[in-house]
């Protein structure tokens, strides 16, 4: 066998002890994580920021990844820049292109004012800014995520919310807690097919059983969302729970759905879409919480006023 049909197998423990493989496996991850947030650096007016761009961020990541592999794993050099190549096009082939072309359809909708008619929607559904968290970080975003996923319903999604008076922090972050129900099957189910190629498990039959254990934390994730908000606002426990139908009324409603179009052969791919359709209407026949005297005509209250959603 000569040295260019050499296969590579990969010792997992290569250190013989399992913590200090881990640990060692984990180096270009911590890397990353420690450019792109961590390192000091000065802008040209001289500024100190922690963190540098994501793209130089990467190529130390990739240049950690490629040390760690050749030398701790005993990785063929060649074999190295084959994997690299192979994840390089994996991910501009399989992944970019979907990526941008939800970016697109974002743009064309701005650029032609189409997206301010999304916005008006979503404001005259619910006044009540803690009803808004659920409609467009946990029901919009799940959609978003099912069609295009990879961070994108915390640009889109977070973009409206910015739009109708919530802090750009604030939205990124409710943003990420709501994104955490559906990313199972974020763009088009692409974490089931990965899992499903490199397992040989039934692609079905994966989507099956994360669609066994996910509904629980589905139902969950509205309440945390909700709290989180009217914490982040200064807000009380029990202006949190004052919106507990609406709450349950979304993440019961996903949750069911997500269980069953998980395990339909014609839907399971599209679970997200499916399921963040489906847990609209039941939070349409109640606008606003239980006892509040606001009227739909009642505009929505500005951003930090305490007691106030």
């Amino acid at each position: 066998m000569t040295p260019w049909t050499q296969v590579y197998h990969q010792n997992y423990n290569p250190t013989g002890n399992v913590i200090l493989s881990t640990l060692v496996a984990a180096i270009p991850i911590l890397v990353l994580l420690y450019f792109i947030a961590l390192h000091p650096h000065r802008d040209k007016q001289g500024v100190r920021h922690l963190g540098i761009a994501a793209p130089y961020a990467a190529f130390f990541g990739v240049l950690a990844a490629f040390l760690v592999s050749c030398l701790a794993f005993r990785m063929p050099l060649r074999s190295a820049f084959s994997a690299f190549a192979l994840g390089s096009l994996s991910g501009f082939l399989g992944i970019i292109w979907i990526v941008l072309a939800a970016m697109f359809l974002y743009t064309m909708t701005v650029v032609t004012g189409k997206f301010e008619i999304v916005k008006e929607s979503i404001i005259h559904i619910s006044f009540d800014r803690r009803l808004q968290v659920l409609l467009i970080a946990f029901s919009f975003g799940a959609i978003i995520e099912g069609t295009s996923g990879f961070g994108t319903p915390v640009a889109i999604a977070g973009a409206v919310m910015v739009g109708l008076g919530f802090k750009p922090f604030q939205s990124a972050v409710l943003n990420l807690l709501a994104n955490t129900a559906p990313v199972a099957w974020g763009a088009i189910g692409t974490p089931i097919v990965t899992l499903a190629a490199v397992s040989g498990l039934n692609q079905l039959t994966l989507s099956t059983m994360a669609g066994h254990q996910l509904p629980w934390v589905s139902i969950l994730v509205p309440f945390w969302l909700v709290v989180t908000f009217v914490k982040m606002e200064g807000g009380t426990w029990k202006e949190a729970f004052e919106v507990w139908p609406g709450a349950l009324c979304s993440g019961l409603s996903f949750a069911v759905m997500q269980y069953i179009a998980s395990g339909i052969a014609q839907t399971h791919l599209m679970t997200d879409v499916v399921s963040g359709v489906a847990r609209e209407p039941p939070r349409r026949r109640r606008t606003r919480p239980a006892g509040s005297t606001r009227t739909p005509s009642a505009k929505p209250h500005t951003p930090g006023c305490h007691g106030g959603f």
